[in-house]
Formats: structure tokens, C-alpha cells, sequence
């Protein structure tokens, strides 16, 4: 699996953007260029603990932008599955962040699980140069902490030496 320090594979990926057939597009490593990007993956659409997380991303989303990063979902179903999961679940209807169909990219970033073939529940902070800055790797069953996620975020912009807990705002540690 590539972790903290490795580039982010280039990719191109067809994409999803709500429920809405024309927000069907593709996706490249290039489309968020000079960005922060959270990528985070999925195991399945249609499951039970993947639209919670989902949504608590998107009912965030403004929080990542105000810090200059976008967000990127995806799991190993195809953008159809994606568009059509969307449509059918109302708190999906308005996503505001792509969901890539990301068989390959899965493969290549080492995280699909060995015995179900399908994306861990895995998280990547890619920073502005397409290097990977943070990686959080969850069981298939247990959801990911979107606070956590804001909370590395802005460790890793302060650049600062941030201690256990550290919020924004808190003092950090001076040497």
C-alpha cells in the first residue's frame, strides 16, 4: 500500500456527481491540480455504512474548500452503480464532490481487501505537489471520523510540530 511520502499515482477515472445522468464525467489526477485533495474509498455502494460517511463528507464539504481541498470518494463499482445509488438515496441526490468508479487506482494505491476484491475503507491526503501526506486505513465495517480527517488537515497545512489532539488555533509545539 503507498503511504505518507509517496506520490499519488496518476490516474483517469469516470466519475459520478449526484444523481443527475448529466453529471456523469471523468476524473484525472490532474482535475484538482495544485489542491489539497482527500481522497477517501469505499467498500460498496448500496451497503449501510458507506452513505453515512458519504454524507458526513458532503455535509462538510464546505469546510474542506475553505481550506483549499477537495474531496474525492470512490470505491471499486463502476460510475453507473455510483449514478444509480445516488438517484435512488435521498441524502445522495445533492452530492456535491465526485465518486469514481477506481478499480485501478484501487489496485494501484495497494488497497483492496484480498478476500472480498473491493476497496478498505482507506483515507489519503494528497497535498498540492501530489504527495501523500496522511493515510488512515479502516476495517470494512467501521466508518471513518470526518473531524479527524479536518483536524490532520490542518496539522499537516500549519506546518507546525502538532501535539496528541492538537486542534486548530492551539498553540503548537516550539523547539
Amino acid at each position: 500500500m503507498l503511504t505518507v511520502g509517496d506520490r499519488f499515482p496518476a490516474f483517469t477515472a469516470k466519475a459520478c456527481l449526484g444523481g443527475n445522468p448529466e453529471s456523469l464525467t471523468e476524473i484525472t489526477h490532474q482535475t484538482h491540480a495544485g489542491r489539497w485533495v482527500v481522497y477517501f474509498f469505499y467498500p460498496k455502494d448500496f451497503t449501510f455504512v458507506c452513505p453515512t460517511e458519504i454524507v458526513a463528507f458532503n455535509q462538510r464539504l464546505r469546510e474542506f474548500q475553505d481550506r483549499d481541498c477537495a474531496v474525492v470518494g470512490g470505491s471499486t463499482d463502476n460510475e453507473y452503480a455510483h449514478l444509480a445509488w445516488c438517484r435512488s438515496h435521498d441524502e445522495l441526490r445533492e452530492l456535491r464532490f465526485p465518486l469514481i468508479a477506481a478499480q485501478k487506482l484501487a489496485a494501484d494505491l495497494g488497497i483492496l481487501d484480498p478476500a472480498e476484491g473491493v476497496c478498505l475503507r482507506a483515507t489519503f491526503l494528497v497535498d498540492p505537489e501530489g504527495v501523500i501526506q496522511f493515510v488512515a486505513v479502516n476495517n470494512l465495517n467501521v466508518g471513518r471520523n470526518v473531524d479527524e480527517i479536518l483536524r490532520v488537515l490542518d496539522a499537516v497545512q500549519s506546518d507546525e510540530l502538532c501535539p496528541c489532539n492538537w486542534k486548530k488555533g492551539e498553540a503548537t509545539i516550539q523547539v
